[in-house]
């Protein structure tokens, strides 16, 4: 058979599955209002959950820094491309995070392939949560680790694995906060298991650094725990920072060896130095602004009260990740069709992004939405409900 042939076989039967996949393209800014294929839309499907992605302020700071600094940094961080910008931005991540030091990565996928890879190998154990990011579970299956699965935030199996394990070093990953449940993992309870079997936690806070916290420290923060207790740290600067890339955060001892070891650190193009400048600006934001975490949990809440009073059979979350369970991935696209049809974008998730039978819309709320937006995705969503619904 030949290789197009074969390729069209396998698209056709995503097809029919309604998993076939497509890119929406954006004309507009990031922002609560964008313009999709040239029509305005309520954008209930961004990750900017600060509303800083096109702050003017950050904007400003990035242009004069490619002014000055120039568009590419032009060689990886250890020929020619660590500049002053990268060091400033890593300091500054290492204070806000209570961690000697900060490592930046080009995005979030290749900090989480750098580390795993880097620290473990034959002879090793890693164990990830069932739900955790594509990026964490492909680490882990490339390390050459023995890679085991727990039941989601099911941490009394995580112990009996543990127990068994006769491992050289066990390494425990999780996401603090699940990008598509929109729940988190209990951090003191997971640090207190790692403890007992002397494993090594390593939490990926992508979708809780910039919302948790009084300063936006996410998940760590939080849960008060000691940074030796969370000894590695990963975030990405492209969610709540609204820029891009990503970090790891540990002790001195952990970045000099993802500096040594990390292959996507070590084989792979700086970030611009402009990039990284701005985020400096982003940094000091998410830690001063504290209205936008707070007007933020207000729609959370505005939202998660409307779903109850219309018996949308939404999923727990105290995030900005607000799962709609659909179960059907026909459905689901049913759903965010009639949604479109009426100005607001709204994502499905489809498997193998989650799991067979648990497709849903994944609603994300962001500091620039109103109050009167949040309204109006309730009532669309309510009438779009019961829409389709009505022909099952």
């Amino acid at each position: 058979m030949q290789l197009d042939q074969l390729l069209q076989q396998r698209l056709q039967a995503r097809r029919e599955a309604s998993l076939y996949r497509q890119r929406g393209l954006t004309d507009s800014p990031q922002g609560p209002v964008r313009k999709l294929a040239g029509q305005s839309f309520l954008n209930f499907s961004s990750n900017d959950y600060l509303g800083l992605a096109a702050d003017t302020r950050i904007a400003d700071a990035m242009i004069h820094a490619v002014r000055t600094q120039g568009v590419g940094s032009g060689a990886s961080h250890l020929t020619a491309g660590h500049t002053q910008a990268h060091q400033q931005l890593e300091d500054a991540l290492a204070v806000f995070t209570g961690r000697e030091r900060a490592l930046v990565f080009g995005c979030g996928y290749m900090a989480n392939l750098g580390v795993i890879t880097a620290l473990m190998a034959s002879g090793d154990a890693v164990f990830q949560d069932r739900l955790n990011h594509a990026s964490l579970l492909d680490a882990g299956r490339l390390s050459g680790a023995r890679f085991s699965r727990f039941g989601h935030l099911d941490y009394a199996l995580l112990d009996a694995q543990l127990h068994r394990s006769r491992a050289n070093h066990q390494l425990v990953v999780t996401d603090g906060v699940f990008s598509m449940d929109g729940d988190q993992a209990d951090l003191p309870r997971l640090a207190d298991v790692c403890d007992a079997h002397q494993a090594w936690l390593m939490v990926d806070d992508a979708h809780g650094f910039g919302v948790l916290g009084e300063l936006g420290g996410g998940c760590a923060e939080v849960s008060g725990l000691l940074p030796t207790r969370v000894p590695i740290l990963v975030g990405t600067l492209g969610k709540a920072f609204g820029t891009a890339g990503a970090f790891v955060a540990g002790s001195e001892a952990l970045i000099e060896t993802l500096i040594q070891f990390a292959r996507t650190y070590i084989y792979t193009t700086a970030l611009p130095p402009a990039l990284a400048e701005a985020t400096c600006l982003s940094l000091q934001l998410v830690q001063t602004e504290h209205w936008r975490r707070q007007r933020l949990a207000e729609l959370i809440a505005q939202f998660r009260q409307g779903c109850a009073e219309a018996g949308l059979p939404l999923m727990s979350s105290a995030t900005p990740i607000q799962p709609l369970l659909v179960g059907d991935s026909q459905r689901a696209l049913q759903v965010s069709d009639v949604l479109r049809q009426q100005g607001i974008w709204v994502s499905a998730i489809r498997p193998p992004t989650v799991p067979v039978g648990s497709a849903r819309l994944r609603v994300t709320l962001t500091a620039s939405h109103t109050a009167e937006q949040v309204n109006q995705l309730l009532q669309a969503l309510t009438s779009a409900w019961e829409t389709v619904n009505a022909e099952y």
